[in-house]
């Protein structure tokens, strides 16, 4: 049960919104100025606020400010109550940081209604979301309800593409969000001796391209087809009109872009200081993760050795021999040129 502080001076209209919110199903407790307010917001801990702006003691505003600077308070979803109407009361709350606003009257659907959207608003920004497009499907499940991205994707033109072919370049302006429908795909940047490096693997269910969207800039990497695979193309426009409808999304995927570029700078440090077993190993790992979340035993990665090296970051003919080492060491096998693992738990601890 969901705890509401209510924090008004007029008695006969807090007995009243009280009955209203039990209604509903709410626990609440009161205070009658502002003061008591904040000592029962302390004591408390509510899941949400509403507290009226003109009161003796400590007024709304005030109210407000305090729980701004309190670490333990600042994220508790507040809602002014007010007969007042003037536009600049309303501004200055909701520049302090107030979450809604609602004038007396009101109707006890609109009190419930400003409630549910603040308190699964706040239920969302609790929650941690993977830096990746699962993370992403689950924030846009949690925010509206639906698999809202995957509803995109439906009725789209689909394109194929035949291994090694390119989505995407790097350079070029995007006009679009992909979504893996069939296949697996890589995004990689080149230098200029033509070596390649492997910023991300996709497969189906995955949305490709996304972040190029968001900066409004160019593609920084190029997204090649590993086998063959089927895209569908969903327009920029569309895509822009779900993010720009939905303030928790936007902010949630700020936070996730933010983990994502914290995970590639652990990617380039161990690219960068890793040992070639290492390298192999952390690569065979990473491959295990993105094609078989399921953990079936056993796991086998049937993919070239060109595509393997230039995830691990390393030369081929090197990846080859250290591929021979596990081999001899029981920690994969090799059937008909695929990788068989053998032994996850030791590749994953690998330290050199």
């Amino acid at each position: 049960m969901k705890t509401i502080l209510l924090i008004e001076d007029n008695e006969e209209l807090r007995e009243n919104t009280v009955d209203i919110l039990a209604i509903a199903g709410y626990n609440v407790i009161t205070a009658e100025n502002g003061k008591i307010g904040v000592e029962m917001i302390l004591s408390h801990k509510p899941d949400l606020v509403i507290c009226d702006i003109m009161m003796p003691v400590l007024d709304g505003f005030g109210v407000l400010h305090l729980m701004q600077q309190h670490e333990e308070m600042k994220d508790i979803p507040f809602i002014f109550l007010t007969a007042k109407t003037e536009r600049g009361d309303f501004r200055k709350g909701m520049g302090m940081g107030a979450d809604d606003y609602i004038t007396k009257p009101f109707s006890g659907t609109e009190l419930w209604d400003a409630i549910e959207r603040r308190l699964k608003k706040a239920a969302i920004r609790k929650q941690h979301f993977a830096p990746d497009l699962q993370g992403l499907n689950k924030l846009m499940y949690e925010a509206t309800g639906k698999e809202s991205l995957k509803a995109l994707a439906e009725g789209r033109n689909i394109d194929k593409f035949k291994k090694k072919q390119a989505i995407y370049t790097e350079g070029n302006h995007p006009t679009r969000l992909f979504y893996l429908q069939r296949g697996k795909i890589k995004t990689i940047k080149t230098n200029d001796l033509g070596k390649e490096l492997v910023i991300d693997l996709f497969t189906a269910g995955d949305f490709i391209g996304y972040t190029a969207l968001l900066e409004g800039g160019l593609y920084k990497e190029t997204a090649i087809a590993m086998e063959e695979s089927e895209v569908a193309m969903i327009p920029l426009n569309d895509f822009e009109e779900l993010i720009h409808n939905n303030h928790e999304i936007a902010v949630q995927l700020i936070r996730m872009l933010a983990k994502n570029v914290a995970a590639k700078e652990q990617q380039l440090l161990g690219l960068a200081y890793n040992s070639l077993r290492k390298k192999v190993a952390d690569a065979l790992i990473s491959l295990h993760n993105k094609y078989n979340p399921q953990k079936e035993q056993p796991f086998i990665i049937n993919v070239s050795r060109e595509n393997l090296a230039t995830i691990a970051g390393t030369a081929t003919e090197s990846l080859i021999r250290t591929l021979s080492d596990f081999r001899d060491e029981k920690l994969i096998d090799i059937r008909d040129g695929a990788v068989v693992l053998l032994d996850e738990k030791k590749l994953s601890n690998m330290l050199c």
